[in-house]
């Protein structure tokens, strides 16, 4: 567990490895997504998508901490913070963005603390992402791209 996640030690929400969801979420707290998820999200919390993890959604939330793959947009007021195991495929906005070295990441990133700024950044392509949930990314090394 990194310093990112140990913090976290009430989770309200999780979608577990070997899970596949798809629909809207509008929770409180903390998410963390294991297994496959398609949709959006929306909390005042964080989101935690774990090295195993696979979204193609949209994301609005507090913090957002990505360790696996991502297909969509993420709107974070704090943070978002990219692993090193992470590939993302979407915008990125966000006051503070926290990124490891071997970061994939196929978007724009609009980083500051002006919400102006935020709200001006490109808004991409938002839901017309396709994903093959099929593969797989391997155990060992950087995360493949569905």
């Amino acid at each position: 567990m990194d310093e990112y996640t140990k913090s976290q030690a009430l989770i309200n929400s999780i979608i577990g490895e070997g899970t596949r969801f798809r629909g809207d979420l509008d929770l409180k707290g903390l998410l963390r997504i294991d297994g496959d998820f398609e949709g959006n999200i929306r909390t005042d919390g964080r989101v935690l998508v774990g090295r195993g993890g696979r979204a193609l959604c949209l994301i609005e939330a507090d913090t957002v901490v990505i360790g696996g793959i991502v297909k969509g947009n993420i709107t974070a007021t704090s943070k978002v913070v990219l692993l090193s195991t992470s590939v993302v495929i979407g915008n990125i906005k966000t006051p503070e963005l926290v990124v490891e070295e071997g970061v994939v990441v196929n978007g724009h990133c609009t980083v500051s603390q002006d919400a102006r700024v935020l709200a001006a950044a490109p808004k991409g392509d938002e839901g017309s992402y396709s994903v093959d949930w099929g593969r797989r990314a391997p155990a060992a090394g950087a995360p493949s791209v569905p």
